[in-house]
C-alpha cells in the first residue's frame, strides 16, 4: 500500500485509541486500523455502548449486557444510575480480544449493529 499511497504513522490523540493511525504523506487524508486480533487493547479499553433497547454493553463483543431501561422505569435516580455504571465499569472483567480462542471463551455476542460497533 505505501508504494501506491505513501503514509505516514500519526500519533495517539488521546489516551486509549484504539486505532493504529496513518496519514497519507500528500495530506490528502488519513486511516485507521484496528488490529484487535493481533494488538488487543482491552486493558485501556474506555468504550462503553448504550443499545436501543437500554442495555449498557461494557465490550464490543460483549454476551450481554446491564438493563438500565428497566432501572429507570423502576425510578432509579441520577445518582444511583452513577454508581450502578461507574460499578460495572471499574468490575468489568471482559477482556475478549485477549481471550479470544480460549475454550472457556464464549462465542455467543451481541451483534455489533445492535451495539453500534
Amino acid at each position: 500500500m505505501d508504494a501506491q499511497y505513501p503514509l505516514v504513522p500519526v500519533a495517539p490523540s488521546h489516551p486509549g485509541e484504539v486505532a493504529t493511525r496513518y496519514r497519507y504523506h500528500d495530506g490528502a487524508g488519513e486511516i485507521g486500523v484496528i488490529g484487535s486480533v493481533t494488538q488487543s487493547f482491552c486493558g485501556t479499553c474506555s468504550r462503553a455502548r448504550l443499545s436501543a433497547d437500554g442495555k449498557l454493553h461494557t465490550c464490543l463483543f460483549a454476551s450481554a449486557g446491564t438493563d438500565l431501561r428497566a432501572l429507570l422505569r423502576a425510578g432509579a435516580s441520577d445518582a444511583e444510575l452513577l454508581d450502578i455504571v461507574r460499578g460495572l465499569w471499574t468490575g468489568r472483567e471482559d477482556r475478549y480480544s485477549e481471550l479470544r480462542g480460549r475454550p472457556e471463551t464464549s462465542t455467543t455476542r451481541v451483534e455489533m449493529s445492535y451495539i453500534g460497533g
